[in-house]
């Protein structure tokens, strides 16, 4: 049972706790009901883990927190882990409440920055991890705040808008304009379930989650919501002069075939991995890009080989900046200047 905003309680997870995050300065969507709550969820190991150094997961579109062996490579490498079920999603999504929908990225401000207040009270310094769209809200939210992030690790950001043939014949006027007037119209795209095939173990995956919390198929996507990452996108292309060292992951290729075969069990089958490459040089003047041979979408769902070289390369990385503490790279006035704690 939950005990009250704030405090901590068992979580789904065993081994986990959570605790609400309440946003009352949070707007309802249009059609939600005007007296349900809106909170976010933050995620910990019971007790809590003593470092200097948090990590902050964020989940992807269509995801909540369940990847509990991704805390444990990062709490043996020396990381105390959090994870954030974003408003309307997994564990923070209410009845009545559209799952995912949020009309812009820059209003996820509310609850990173109270997750990020309630780690600082006991850690010294906070790196953030975010996958796919997970990715790139942890991304504006570090452009937006650098002095609070010692290091950004990406696992397949969704930074670019990929070539669907909706989007495309819809253009980006048009999304603008139906996105501001009628938010939550729903664009018909459909999701063929491959992706889901690949990681869920009830079909060809290994991964036991909450189809209730990661649905498959996907749930609607609405105008309103893509207006708003493609917002998000055209920031990341204008170029964000990030300081701290950036981490991108991605898989070595892309597929987005129409029918199942065996190879997307080794591609990413959502992103295209060349967009994101190219994207991520603009983040900053320190990233890091490594691309894995036979990766899925969540590098970390992939099979036990790929995801080990992935978990490999995380951990040499963060032990070479943020959890070195050796760096601390501010960019001021379009200026970079280095300092050495």
């Amino acid at each position: 049972m939950r005990s009250g905003a704030g405090i901590w309680h068992p979580d789904l997870l065993d081994g986990f706790e959570s605790c609400d995050i309440p946003l009352p300065d949070a707007p309802a969507a249009p059609g939600e009901p005007a007296d349900t709550e809106l909170v976010a969820t933050l995620i910990r190991r019971a007790g809590g883990e003593r470092s200097p150094h948090a990590i902050l997961y964020l989940h992807g579109w269509n995801d909540y927190f369940f990847q509990t062996h991704v805390a444990d490579v990062l709490s043996e490498a020396g990381f105390a882990f959090y994870a954030l079920d974003l408003r309307r999603y997994g564990r923070s999504l209410r009845q009545g409440q559209l799952r995912g929908f949020i009309a812009n990225l820059s209003e996820y401000d509310l609850e990173l920055t109270a997750a990020a207040d309630r780690i600082g009270a006991e850690h010294e310094r906070l790196t953030l991890i975010g996958h796919s769209t997970g990715g790139l809200i942890a991304t504006l939210w570090t452009s937006g705040h650098p002095d609070r992030v010692s290091g950004l690790i990406l696992n397949s950001p969704w930074l670019d808008l990929q070539g669907s043939a909706m989007v495309k014949m819809l253009g980006g006027p048009v999304i603008e304009a139906i996105g501001t007037n009628r938010p939550t119209s729903v664009i018909p795209l459909p999701d063929v379930g491959h992706y889901a095939r690949t990681i869920h173990a009830s079909l060809d995956g290994e991964w036991d989650y909450d189809t209730d919390l990661k649905s498959n198929p996907s749930p609607p996507i609405r105008v309103g919501w893509l207006r708003a990452v493609l917002q998000g996108h055209q920031r990341v292309a204008a170029g964000l002069g990030l300081g701290m060292p950036v981490l991108a992951m991605t898989s070595a290729r892309s597929d987005f075939s129409r029918k199942w075969h065996e190879g997307l069990h080794g591609a990413d089958t959502v992103l295209d991995v060349e967009q994101i490459g190219r994207r991520a040089l603009r983040l900053g003047r320190h990233v890091t890009i490594v691309r894995f041979a036979d990766g899925l979408h969540d590098l970390f769902l992939s099979r036990p080989a790929v995801r080990n070289l992935a978990f490999d390369e995380l951990v040499r990385w963060s032990r070479a900046y943020p959890l070195a503490g050796g760096s601390d790279l501010r960019v001021r006035s379009g200026t970079t200047s280095a300092s050495v704690r």
